[in-house]
């Protein structure tokens, strides 16, 4: 993957985030002090620009650490493509999420076996070794901002060249894409049960003080890789010419729960599936074009 990207990103981020901080700034300085306006603003949750021009992010992973991941990734986009042809075959572009979340639920594969899920735990334990400073705090970064925050970031960069109704639907639609993803992952970590790395092997991640016996939390699949996929195929049929960036993205996010001993690589592909299905839903019943 181009370097050129690499620069790029940061750019566009930090331009985008302080925009709308100087937005919300000149909207905060016109509420009257003490009023309930300036009170419910002081109270609310910063939203994705603002969080990240808080805490902007540090370099990232190189290219080369992250190829086997996104290579990986890339191969898993195919297989939901022709998935989610089977059910765009039987339902066309009704829209009927409670129906397809259950179906989703039925045609995600099981968790690999016992003996590789185990070796796929000492490649995370291999990996662990080789962790630096500058490395935790990448994966850290992504770990925080990489469910939401970033994907949001990035469509808000997109909705300032689009007229502002069709903005507001795409932001409901990615919204709902997010939503979806975290249901799907949370009712099949439920079923399979498949405890992350670090609670197999606390010593991968001492700060998380897990209790003697503790099972979870539940790693199959992963709701990172999930929401990635499902924001990188939704940003890239709006915007083709930004694909790779998206794509490069989920890849980093996908990395970082690697280094970071929160998924084995099962968990991270499963979790593609399931955001490229979501994807390519909310993209067929809103109307959109599939990326080809």
């Amino acid at each position: 993957m181009s370097q050129y990207r690499l620069k790029w990103q940061y750019p566009v981020i930090g331009t985008v985030a302080a925009g709308a901080a100087v937005f919300g700034l000149l909207h905060t300085s016109a509420a009257p002090a003490g009023s309930a306006t300036a009170a419910a603003s002081a109270k609310k949750k910063p939203g994705a620009t603002q969080a990240i021009k808080q805490n902007p992010p540090p370099k990232l992973f190189p290219d080369a650490d992250i190829a086997a991941v996104s290579k990986q990734i890339e191969a898993q986009k195919k297989t939901a493509d022709s998935l989610f042809a089977q059910w765009k075959k039987d339902h066309g572009a009704a829209r009927d999420d409670r129906a397809f979340a259950a179906w989703v639920v039925k045609h995600v594969p099981a968790p690999p076996s016992k003996a590789k899920r185990t070796d796929e735990l000492h490649q995370v334990q291999k990996l662990a070794k080789t962790r630096t400073a500058a490395g935790e705090k990448a994966a850290t970064w992504l770990e925080l901002h990489g469910k939401k925050d970033i994907w949001k970031l990035y469509l808000h960069d997109q909705r300032e060249l689009i007229p502002r109704n069709e903005g507001t639907a795409e932001k409901a639609e990615l919204k709902n894409a997010l939503k979806l993803s975290k249901k799907i992952t949370e009712e099949l970590a439920a079923r399979y049960k498949q405890p992350a790395p670090y609670v197999l092997d606390p010593s991968l991640r001492p700060e998380k003080h897990l209790k003697p016996g503790q099972k979870g939390p539940f790693s199959y699949p992963s709701r990172h890789a999930a929401k990635s996929g499902a924001a990188a195929t939704y940003l890239s049929a709006l915007a083709p010419r930004r694909a790779e960036d998206y794509r490069w993205m989920a890849a980093q996010i996908a990395y970082s729960r690697l280094y970071m001993a929160g998924h084995v690589p099962s968990d991270l592909l499963a979790g593609a599936l399931v955001g490229d299905l979501v994807g390519d839903y909310v993209l067929t019943t809103n109307g959109h074009t599939m990326p080809r």
